[in-house]
């Protein structure tokens, strides 16, 4: 296990533990938000220690990654529990870090799959919508908490919930602060599949096993058209230009000739990422 948290030299002080936590294996990276007794709220240094963990995780060229929370949440959102709202700097923690660390995750070189149970709120949420996969517990609560706070939702969530839902249900969510299961929230169209508690840490980490095995140009390609068909609003048409260019340029990979070979040689194909 990699230990995120910075060294230094001189006297020893009390240090925090480590709120992020990284392992690498079989060229999948697993990255734990482990502050369970916080349900893994995430303050200014965790916000930095993951983006830290998502840099090791990339430059050690890992297929796939898996995000997860520890404990009974995957992540409550903000830790504001030594927030003094009079001198809050909002715009420093959302724009300055969460915003560019959500972006930095979307962007992530490989497939990447996340559990969802228990509280997946504020920043959670971003966390979530910042992943290709999301798998979902039943027990997930997912929604719009904030108006007891006068706060509102961030981290991308109005945008997620108005293309998924449409604005009345998205504004129904917020004034009432009504939280959606697991099972609601995969119905709505919001994440992957819904999952019983017990069973969906493994079978997200199948899946990134799987994936990790697969041919990792294609995946890219595939994420980054749908990234633009999300973003840049592509018309049919436009994304089918897009999709030609894309599986020309992957005519000079590896991969794309080995899965040839192997569908002509009647074999499983032996993909190495490149």
């Amino acid at each position: 296990m990699i230990d995120l948290a910075s060294h230094h030299v001189g006297p020893r002080r009390p240090r925090r533990p480590p709120r992020i936590d990284l392992t690498i294996s079989d060229d999948v990276a697993t990255v734990v938000l482990n502050a369970p007794t916080k349900l893994n709220a995430l303050d200014e240094k965790a916000l930095h220690e993951l983006g830290r963990a998502y840099d090791e995780a990339d430059a050690a060229g890992v297929r796939a990654l898996v995000l997860r929370g520890e404990g009974r949440a995957f992540c409550a959102g903000r830790d504001i529990s030594g927030v003094d709202p009079r001198d809050d700097d909002v715009m420093g923690y959302l724009g300055g870090l969460v915003t560019p660390l959500l972006q930095r995750m979307a962007r992530f070189p490989a497939p990447t799959f996340a559990v969802a149970h228990g509280a997946c709120l504020g920043v959670g949420l971003g966390l979530l919508i910042a992943t290709d996969v999301v798998y979902v517990a039943e027990t997930a609560k997912i929604g719009s908490p904030f108006a007891a706070l006068g706060a509102t939702l961030d981290s991308g969530g109005h945008a997620y919930f108005v293309d998924r839902l449409g604005p009345h249900r998205t504004l129904d969510l917020i004034y009432t602060g009504r939280l959606m299961s697991g099972a609601e929230a995969v119905a709505a169209g919001l994440f992957s599949r819904v999952l019983p508690e017990d069973e969906v840490v493994q079978a997200t980490a199948d899946a990134a096993a799987a994936a990790a095995r697969g041919a990792t140009a294609a995946f890219l390609a595939s994420k980054q058209l749908v990234a633009r068909i999300r973003d840049e609003r592509l018309a049919l048409w436009e994304s089918v230009e897009a999709e030609n260019a894309a599986q020309a340029a992957l005519c000079d990979t590896d991969d794309y000739r080995e899965g040839f070979a192997a569908f002509q040689q009647k074999r499983r194909p032996e993909f190495r990422g490149r």
